[in-house]
């Protein structure tokens, strides 16, 4: 029998979070991958002038961020399947004692 690394109420907290996180990272991803305006702010333009200020390298650090907020969103849903695990396991070991 696997002996679980999270309690009950842990791994509910990280499920709760995770779910948020997927939502949220997601939602940006796509304002970044369209290109809202509103977020014109968070895109790292540092290289910018020595560029000449192109649209295509500002297109770019716009797809770079949206690739960034999807890959931390992958990474929510891992720790949301081992939060659902872990739950799931004290919800087994529970189950068993009683």
């Amino acid at each position: 029998m696997v002996c679980p690394i999270c309690g009950p109420k842990l791994s509910i907290y990280y499920m709760i979070i995770s779910v948020w996180g997927i939502v949220m990272l997601g939602i940006l991803g796509v304002f970044f991958q369209i290109r809202s305006p509103a977020l014109f702010e968070d895109v790292p333009l540092n290289d910018w002038a020595a560029n000449n200020f192109t649209h295509e390298f500002a297109q770019e650090k716009y797809e770079q961020n949206a690739i960034n907020c999807w890959v931390a969103a992958g990474i929510y849903v891992v720790i949301f399947l081992f939060s659902l695990s872990q739950e799931r396991m004290n919800a087994r070991g529970n189950y068993e004692m009683s």
